[in-house]
């Protein structure tokens, strides 16, 4: 009977979930929010049929596990480390303040000192996941903000494991409450320093003798194994299931079959953690939250505002373009996977109440419902403090060339991979050109070698005149952010109807676009990729050389 119970309760959370995914989808939000939706839909405080709490709530355990084991995975130190300060230090900064504007909010509304300091690490955590699927439909996960947010949710998630541990001491002290943070802060340390070592040494040489079998079911149980291992022996800590398997994960990220791990333990994780995510739904009460809106208002005002704003102000101060630093903040304006785990470790607890969990929950919700918007909100905003916060200025001596001296620069917009090929094949051959990149490092290190640079957003119509636009003969555009890039290429029409614009592309309606806007070429990245690996394969198949070039001059003509 037991069995049958089990059966019915994962089937119905299984279905329910993925019919709250696919209405989230529709509506362009993340499959998160369907989730939680599907849990209330199922849960003890709405009509129809009622899920099981507890049996649901024991195959959220296995969705924590390879939840938090694949962000572990996913987690990059490289991305982190080449980010800079501005995300371990603003990052860390923000956790603290936050979670001091939370445990104050708290106090205000009578709640006790432990659940005001639960509120505090709620809202000071932002998803990875949001601000992935947000910038990423946009295709900006690329771009100097993008990399920013995502590097600075990194820095939350890793000061989540000092949450748990800490907020777990403080939930169950008594008299000797320095006696027992000392306590479990060491049992950690002691996991740590065995875990960490031990898995550095034996899982990547584990791994690739598993791997070496080419036996794909045999990898995936290794995978598990080790996922669900940890988080059990970490259990014998006094630490929860969810940290042990997170330091499994950033101890497998670093090996180099990180991204076959990774994709193994993917579609097992979409699963169980879409339960997790259902069973938090299924503790809400839509009740309290019609009963009680102020005060969900108040939670997302946290979220959204509070932190959006201090996340924004703090890469601002650290040098950072008015633009980048209010895109990057709109980013991290939401709250989810962690949030969720510390407001149900807090019930977990017996320190966090129904009532206020609800509270917490919905406006974690309500800041994922809003992100999306709030991104397209952002974006005149940030456009307009580009335009009135003057762009850093450069030494004499780097300033650009003028008209007077007979020299018309090449105008490359954006640095990186894309933009700094096209630079090294114009100095090779003793062209000239200016730069304008968001990144104050690649400035700099431009100005170390002679190379005009402006520190700036692209679209800023302040510093295109500043680069003289109006006298190039060639602007590139290698942004990987669409919008400026659109923006870009409708004032540089303005200001210089004869201008060669080349310019990146996403996707052929992207292509299609920037061409319609007078881009003179739009070059698509995965075309030519597939043109190329098509020369290529021509070629060794005693294809002629002229009748490969008009082929490939058909296909990107849209001919074939």
């Amino acid at each position: 009977m037991q069995s049958t119970d089990l059966l019915v309760n994962l089937v119905t959370a299984l279905a329910v979930a993925f019919a709250g995914g696919l209405l989230a989808a529709r509506l362009g939000q993340s499959a998160v929010l369907g989730y939680l939706l599907a849990g209330m839909a199922i849960g003890p405080y709405t009509p129809g049929f009622v899920g099981d709490v507890a049996t649901v709530d024991a195959l959220a355990n296995i969705g924590i596990i390879l939840l938090l084991f694949a962000i572990g995975v996913q987690l990059s130190f490289r991305d982190l480390l080449r980010v800079g300060p501005v995300a371990l230090v603003g990052g860390t900064v923000q956790v603290v303040l936050i979670i001091g504007l939370g445990y104050g909010v708290g106090l205000a509304l009578g709640w006790s000192h432990i659940q005001s300091l639960f509120l505090g690490a709620v809202v000071s955590n932002s998803s990875s996941t949001v601000i992935s699927k947000v910038l990423g439909d946009r295709g900006e996960a690329g771009s100097p903000h993008g990399q920013i947010a995502l590097a600075w949710s990194t820095v939350q998630d890793l000061g989540t494991v000092v949450l748990v541990v800490v907020l777990s001491s403080l939930a169950g002290a008594g008299d000797g409450l320095v006696t027992d943070l000392l306590w479990s802060t060491g049992k950690a340390t002691a996991f740590l320093l065995l875990a960490v070592p031990a898995g550095v040494a034996v899982l990547p040489w584990f791994f690739a003798r598993v791997a070496a079998l080419r036996q794909r079911e045999i990898f995936v149980l290794a995978v598990a194994a080790v996922a669900f291992g940890t988080a059990y022996v970490s259990s014998f800590f006094g630490l929860s299931l969810a940290l042990g398997a997170f330091v499994a994960g950033v101890v497998v990220g670093e090996s180099d079959l990180s991204h076959q791990i990774l994709a193994e333990v993917l579609p097992l994780r979409d699963i169980f953690s879409g339960l997790f995510f259902v069973s938090i739904g299924m503790l809400v009460d839509p009740g309290f939250v019609l009963r009680n809106v102020p005060l969900v208002l108040l939670v997302a005002g946290l979220i959204v505002g509070a932190k959006g704003l201090l996340s924004g102000a703090i890469i601002a101060v650290a040098g950072y373009p008015a633009r980048t630093a209010a895109l990057a903040g709109a980013a991290l304006a939401q709250s989810a996977e962690f949030s969720f785990l510390l407001a149900r470790l807090g019930t977990d607890l017996g320190a966090v109440s129904s009532t206020a969990f609800s509270l917490m929950l919905s406006g974690a919700v309500a800041s994922i419902v809003t992100a999306p918007g709030l991104h397209r909100l952002a974006l005149p905003l940030a456009a307009w403090l580009d335009v009135r916060l003057p762009a850093r200025r450069l030494p004499e001596a780097l300033e650009p060339p003028s008209a007077e001296a007979g020299r018309v620069p090449v105008v490359i917009c954006g640095y990186g991979r894309v933009g700094r090929m096209v630079g090294t094949a114009l100095r090779r051959r003793g062209l000239s050109f200016v730069v304008i990149e968001q990144d104050r490092r690649v400035v700099e290190s431009l100005w170390k070698e002679g190379v005009p640079a402006y520190q700036g957003s692209a679209e800023n119509r302040v510093l295109l005149e500043r680069v003289g636009l109006e006298r190039a003969k060639v602007l590139v555009v290698a942004i990987p952010d669409p919008v400026a890039a659109r923006q870009l290429v409708d004032h540089a029409r303005e200001v210089n109807p004869r201008l060669d614009i080349v310019a990146r592309a996403y996707s052929e309606e992207e292509r299609a676009f920037l061409e319609e806007r007078g881009v003179t070429e739009a070059v698509v990245a995965e075309r030519e990729l597939a043109l190329e690996l098509t020369r290529h394969t021509l070629r060794r198949m005693g294809v002629g050389t002229l009748e490969i070039q008009a082929l490939l001059q058909r296909l990107r003509g849209g001919r074939e």
